[in-house]
């Protein structure tokens, strides 16, 4: 049987339990091998981070700590200019070959904005979109967007490895979702407030021991 291996990028800054945790039961959900947690080294839709690649890459490592089926992935560190996930999913699949079951996990905000991302069609041909919902959220793609992903739909995780290495997506609910956001855990570390049990204790010694975030 093939591999199953799976791409959860992100800026990670910083990695928190929700990130982890969404990690781990994508991999449990999808009967995977392996998630390559890729921390995001040159935004192309945001600014880049403040904190730089390296911090958030050991932060990742330190979050992970060893956990089965995870892995910290700094090829968009190796890469100049932005950090595009066409480009990551393409080294992916020439490191694991033609033939393994390769995802890319997005948000429902991403998805929706799919047509935005460059050469969104591509995508499609080196993996199978796996689409991470939010609580609560009613999915809602452009018309012309919605239209030309029907066809790749699949109803389940059976239906999306069924045959083919890439080219469909699925949105997948995890059971444990978690409102923590790395944007309030910055906004707690400026104002002098508690990250505990936002992040691993691993993170938050590194945060302290680096002086990260506190101004």
């Amino acid at each position: 049987m093939a591999e199953r291996i799976a791409m959860l990028g992100g800026t990670f800054n910083p990695v928190h339990l929700a990130h982890l945790r969404s990690a781990v039961e994508l991999g449990e959900a999808l009967a995977l091998d392996r998630v390559h947690m890729v921390p995001c080294h040159v935004p192309p839709h945001r600014d880049e981070p403040a904190t730089s690649a390296v911090d958030r890459l050991a932060m990742l490592k330190a979050g992970i700590d060893g956990a089965s089926g995870l892995l910290a992935d700094d090829r968009e560190l190796k890469r100049d200019g932005p950090s595009w996930s066409l480009d990551t999913l393409r080294s992916l699949r020439e490191e694991y070959g033609p033939d393994v079951r390769l995802v890319m996990a997005i948000g429902d905000d991403a998805f929706e904005r799919l047509d935005q991302w460059r050469a969104p069609a591509a995508l499609f041909d080196y993996a199978h979109l796996v689409v991470i919902a939010r609580p609560g959220h009613k999915l809602s793609l452009p018309e012309e967007l919605g239209e030309w992903l029907k066809a790749r739909h699949a109803a389940d995780p059976a239906a999306l490895f069924d045959d083919a290495p890439a080219g469909r997506w699925l949105r997948l609910s995890l059971p444990s979702p978690m409102a923590i956001s790395s944007t309030d855990i910055r906004a707690r570390l400026c104002a002098g407030d508690s990250i505990r049990f936002l992040v691993p204790r691993a993170v938050e010694r590194y945060i302290r021991d680096h002086g990260l975030y506190d101004q």
